[in-house]
C-alpha cells in the first residue's frame, strides 16, 4: 500500500507529510543530481582539453537542451497521469499501462525530428552568429550525443511510472551505475585510454548516448523482473494503438515541456549571448551555471515529489492532503536553497576550481569571471526553487496550460530581453545576463506561488476526473 493510501495514525498530519515527502523526494533528488553530474563531467573533462573545447562544449550543450528539456518536460506527463489513476484508484493496472505504453509512442514520436535538427548544428549555430571554429567543433559532439535522446525518453518514460508507484529508489541506482559509467566512458573516449583512439568532443557525446541506454536497459530491467512491476506488463504488446491515450498524453505534456523549455530556453539564449561576448565570458557562464544547475536538481526532486504527493491526493478528492503535500514541498525546496546561495556567496573559489585545469591559457580570467557569476546565481537560487515547485504542485493539480503562459510571459516577455539590454547596452555585460535571468525567474516564481494559492478560488481543486485546464 502507498503511503499516501494509509491513514493518519498518530501526530500531526504536517508531520506525517514532511517525512512521505522526504521519503520519497530523497532518491529523486538524488537522481537528478547524479544525472545532472554526467553533464558536470562532461563540462570537467572538456576543461581539461581547454577553454577553446569548453566553449565549443559549453555551445553543444546549450543546443542539445533546447531539444532534450522540451522532451523531459512532455514525458514528465507520466507522472501526473498514473498518480492522479492511483489516486482514484490503487489497484488500477490496465489505465497505467495505457499511459506508459503511449508514453514509449510520444518518445519515438519526437526522437526523429529532434535527430534531424540536431544533424545541422554547425549551420544553426553558424547562422546565430557563432564562432564558426567554436559551432564545427560543437556539431561534431552533437553528433554522437543526439542518439542518447530516445533512449533517455524511454528511460524517463519508466522512471515517471515508478515515481509514481512512490518507487523511485530503482532510478537511483541505475542512474548512480550510470554516471559511473559516463565518467569512466569519457575517460576512455576523449583521451584516447585503454587503447582507445583520442576522439576529442565526439568520445563524450559518444560516452553520455551509451549512458543513457544504459539507464533504460537498467529499468527496463527492473519493470520487467519485480514482482511488485511486472504485474502491469508495461512492454507486452506495446505496439498496439491507443489514440485518445495518446492525445491525452500530449494534452498534459505539451504544455509541460513548452513550460519547461520556456525557462531552459532562457538560459540557452543567455549562452548564446555569451558566446556573442566571448570564449571567457561563454567558458565562466557554462562553469556558474553548471554549478547552480547541480544546486536546482534539490528543488526540482522535491517539486517531482510534490507532484506525486498533489496528484495522489487531488485524484482521492483529498483538499487538505493537496495543502499540506504543496505546502511542504515549497517549504523544504526554500530551505535549501537558502543554504546554496549562502554557499555560492561564501566559497565560490572552491565550487569553481574542479572546473579548469590552473596550467591551461586563460584559465585564471575564466575562474575570476565565473565566481563574479556566482554572485548573481547566489541571488536567484531562491526564486528558482519557488517557481520550479509551484510548477511542479500545479502539475499535480492537472494545471499545466495557465502556468506555462506565466512562464513564456515572466521568461521571454521580460528576462531575455532585460538580458539583453543590459548584456549588450550597458557596460555589465555578462552580469548583465545574468541580471536579467534573475529577474526572469523572479517575476514567473511569483505568479506561481499565486495561482497555488488562488487554487480553491478557481477551482482547480473540484476537477478531478476532468480534462487540464
Amino acid at each position: 500500500m502507498s503511503q499516501i493510501a494509509l491513514p493518519y495514525r498518530s501526530g500531526s498530519p504536517w508531520l506525517t507529510e514532511v517525512k512521505a515527502m522526504l521519503a520519497l523526494s530523497w532518491p529523486m533528488v538524488l537522481t537528478n543530481v547524479a544525472q545532472t553530474a554526467m553533464t558536470a563531467t562532461d563540462v570537467i573533462m572538456m576543461g581539461h582539453l581547454g577553454p577553446d573545447s569548453l566553449a565549443a562544449g559549453a555551445l553543444a550543450s546549450n543546443l542539445y537542451m533546447a531539444f532534450l528539456i522540451f522532451g523531459i518536460g512532455v514525458m514528465a506527463a507520466v507522472a501526473p497521469m498514473v498518480a492522479i489513476e492511483l489516486g482514484r484508484n490503487r489497484h488500477s493496472v490496465r489505465d497505467v499501462r495505457r499511459t506508459v505504453r503511449q508514453g514509449f509512442w510520444v518518445a519515438a514520436t519526437m526522437a526523429g525530428p529532434m535527430w534531424l535538427c540536431l544533424w545541422q548544428a554547425e549551420a544553426i549555430l553558424t547562422a546565430m552568429g557563432q564562432n564558426p571554429a567554436l559551432a564545427k567543433a560543437a556539431a561534431s559532439y552533437l553528433h554522437t550525443l543526439q542518439w542518447g535522446l530516445l533512449p533517455f525518453y524511454l528511460y524517463l518514460t519508466l522512471r515517471g511510472f515508478l515515481a509514481a508507484l512512490q518507487r523511485p529508489f530503482w532510478v537511483f541506482v541505475t542512474v548512480l551505475f550510470a554516471v559511473g559509467f559516463n565518467a569512466f566512458a569519457n575517460w576512455v573516449l576523449m583521451f584516447g585510454r585503454l587503447g582507445f583512439p583520442a576522439l576529442g568532443l565526439p568520445g563524450s557525446g559518444m560516452a553520455t548516448a551509451l549512458a543513457s541506454t544504459l539507464m533504460f536497459a537498467g529499468l527496463a530491467l527492473v519493470v520487467s523482473l519485480d514482482r511488485r512491476f511486472r504485474r502491469y506488463h508495461l512492454f507486452g504488446r506495446f505496439w498496439r494503438a491507443d489514440w485518445s491515450r495518446y492525445r491525452a498524453f500530449w494534452r498534459m505534456g505539451l504544455p509541460i515541456g513548452t513550460t519547461v523549455g520556456f525557462e531552459v530556453w532562457i538560459f540557452n539564449g543567455a549562452a548564446f549571448l555569451m558566446g556573442l561576448l566571448g570564449p571567457t565570458s561563454l567558458a565562466a557562464h557554462a562553469i556558474a551555471i553548471q554549478i547552480a544547475s547541480l544546486c536546482f536538481m534539490v528543488p526540482m526532486g522535491i517539486g517531482q515529489a510534490g507532484t506525486v504527493r498533489v496528484g495522489r491526493a487531488f485524484g482521492a478528492g483529498d483538499e487538505e492532503g493537496i495543502a499540506r503535500a504543496g505546502a511542504t514541498a515549497l517549504a523544504l525546496a526554500t530551505a535549501f536553497m537558502c543554504f546554496t546561495a549562502l554557499l555560492m556567496l561564501l566559497i565560490p573559489h572552491w565550487l569553481v576550481v574542479p572546473f579548469l585545469d590552473a596550467g591551461k591559457p586563460r584559465a585564471a580570467e575564466v575562474a575570476e569571471l565565473a565566481m563574479v557569476f556566482l554572485f548573481y546565481a547566489a541571488i536567484f537560487q531562491i526564486v528558482d526553487g519557488i517557481q520550479v515547485v509551484g510548477v511542479s504542485i500545479l502539475r499535480g493539480l492537472r494545471d499545466t496550460r495557465v502556468p506555462m503562459l506565466f512562464a513564456g510571459l515572466g521568461y521571454w516577455g521580460i528576462g531575455l530581453p532585460l538580458s539583453a539590454a543590459l548584456g549588450f547596452l550597458t557596460p555589465l555585460a555578462g552580469v548583465g545576463i545574468w541580471i536579467g535571468l534573475a529577474t526572469g525567474l523572479a517575476i514567473v516564481a511569483a505568479l506561481m506561488l499565486a495561482r497555488w494559492f488562488a487554487r480553491e478560488r478557481l477551482g482547480l481543486t473540484r476537477s478531478a476526473g476532468l480534462p487540464a485546464s
